[in-house]
């Protein structure tokens, strides 16, 4: 078909326009190996938003080896020639992006992924890792000196990997202000059972292995991801405010433990619903392993697990981090006070709440315990540092600030701030001076000294 001058003209024009756009738009660059927090530079990557994370992983404990498949659909955020995945020393085999092969190259736990064709800004696109071997768990004095992440266990593994871990199990962007979605499918020898997080979408079994299908359909990050492994007594049902209970316990641990951690679960669960605001997630729970090297818990989203650590004050405690810490996570780890004192002062009302002691009370026995020359008052909270980011004064300094925040503001304010705040952020990432902003806007008070005085200055404040 033959098209006249002024279609002829009209279309020169159009092209010449599309020419001047695709010249205007800025040239494609490489996004940045970590997303600038000073704790951790090269955790997260720079350049993409991570969406959604599809994993498929295949472990057999009697050689510790670990298959896997990571899928992850993220959005440029800028136009990318390559990009960056956190993998710690796990073997890749092959990377393909939009499902096609693309190059790679590793620099210690950096995958620089290059697409064939240039990745607009705004594209969602998707990055496939096939990748195997024995994870390590990662050690040093971040988690009171204890080993964290991928940790073997008589009959499984016990997974927890705050802060910085969960990138020996699955290639991410691993760090919380990348939060996503996720599918999470396991693969374990017949007679053990996948534990993760979210709701359980399937299991069944075929040819000698047991395979669970886990949804998380609220953004999490990635240290909040579990695939713990083993033997386990399930029990399921709903609290009594109606939100769904997954339980697992070891069954070795079934004469010894002395808490009634089911009960405990709904029944804390339902009380923060009441005082922090709706229950953020689909299902509420506990993974309770045997596996007392690891001398620490952690509020898995959905599901906390349990190790060494098991008592009813423990319990409040990681289900208080559902809201402080998993829903509203931290933007950079020196603001780990937002989840550590809350969780801490979450242990104070729960006493409060149960008549044993009151949050004054317990307020003043942390601090009368600790004389003014203690080490313990040269911890900067919201700023600890790294390799101190999990030091008692984050604890127990953060729960004094919040005691000291609601006898300056009164209880009408403060138990109005505390569900404003996983209100305002619910699924999201915030930081100190946030909260400072939301807890002056809401009391109609200036607090900069009290907040300066408590989390920015050391040394023993006067009463």
């Amino acid at each position: 078909m033959a098209l006249s001058r002024s279609a002829r003209l009209g279309t020169l024009a159009t092209a010449a326009a599309s020419f001047l756009l695709i010249a205007a738009a800025p040239a494609p660059t490489a996004g940045a190996p970590g997303i600038g927090d000073t704790y951790f530079p090269r955790l997260g990557n720079g350049g993409y938003d991570a969406r959604h994370y599809d994993l498929d992983i295949a472990y057999a404990p009697g050689t510790g080896r670990l298959d896997g498949r990571t899928t992850l659909t993220a959005r440029a955020t800028q136009n990318l020639s390559s990009f960056d995945l956190d993998l710690q020393r796990l073997e890749i085999t092959r990377v393909e992006v939009d499902g096609r092969s693309a190059r790679f190259t590793r620099d210690g736990d950096e995958v620089t992924v290059t697409p064939r064709h240039t990745l607009r800004k705004g594209r969602e696109f998707t990055v496939s890792v096939t990748y195997g071997g024995i994870p390590e768990p990662l050690g040093g004095p971040i988690i009171f000196g204890s080993d964290y992440g991928w940790m073997k266990t008589p009959d499984g593994v016990f997974v927890a990997c705050e802060p910085n871990a969960a990138s020996t199990w699955f290639p991410s962007s691993d760090h919380p202000s990348d939060k996503a979605t996720y599918d999470i499918r396991i693969k374990a020898p017949q007679g053990l059972t996948g534990v993760s997080n979210g709701r359980l979408v399937s299991t069944r079994d075929r040819g000698g292995s047991t395979y669970t299908h886990w949804r998380e359909s609220r953004p999490m990050a990635t240290y909040l991801a579990t695939a713990t492994i083993g033997r386990f007594d399930v029990r399921t049902g709903r609290t009594p405010g109606g939100i769904p209970i997954y339980v697992a316990i070891d069954p070795v641990l079934k004469n010894s433990n002395s808490v009634d951690v089911y009960a405990v679960t709904a029944a804390a669960t339902d009380y923060w619903s009441r005082i922090f605001g709706p229950y953020p997630f689909e299902e509420t729970g506990a993974i309770v392993d045997d596996m007392p090297e690891a001398g620490f818990s952690l509020e898995v989203q959905s599901k906390p697990a349990y190790s060494a650590v098991r008592n009813e004050s423990t319990i409040v405690h990681e289900l208080a981090h559902q809201w402080f810490g998993d829903s509203v996570s931290v933007a950079r780890w020196k603001d780990t006070w937002l989840n550590e004192g809350f969780a801490t002062y979450a242990q104070w009302l729960w006493a409060e709440h149960q008549g044993t002691r009151s949050a004054h009370d317990s307020f003043r026995a942390a601090y009368d315990a600790r004389p003014a020359d203690s080490s313990f008052w040269q911890i900067k909270v919201a700023d600890p540092q790294r390799d101190t980011m999990f030091a008692s004064a984050v604890y127990q300094r953060g729960a004094m600030t919040l005691q000291m925040l609601r006898e300056r503001i009164g209880d009408r304010a403060f138990f109005r701030l505390l569900p404003a705040w996983t209100r305002l952020h619910r699924y999201g990432n915030a930081e100190t001076a946030d909260f400072v902003r939301l807890a002056e806007r809401i009391s109609g008070q200036p607090l900069d000294d009290l907040f300066g005085t408590w989390l920015y200055t050391t040394g023993r404040p006067t009463l």
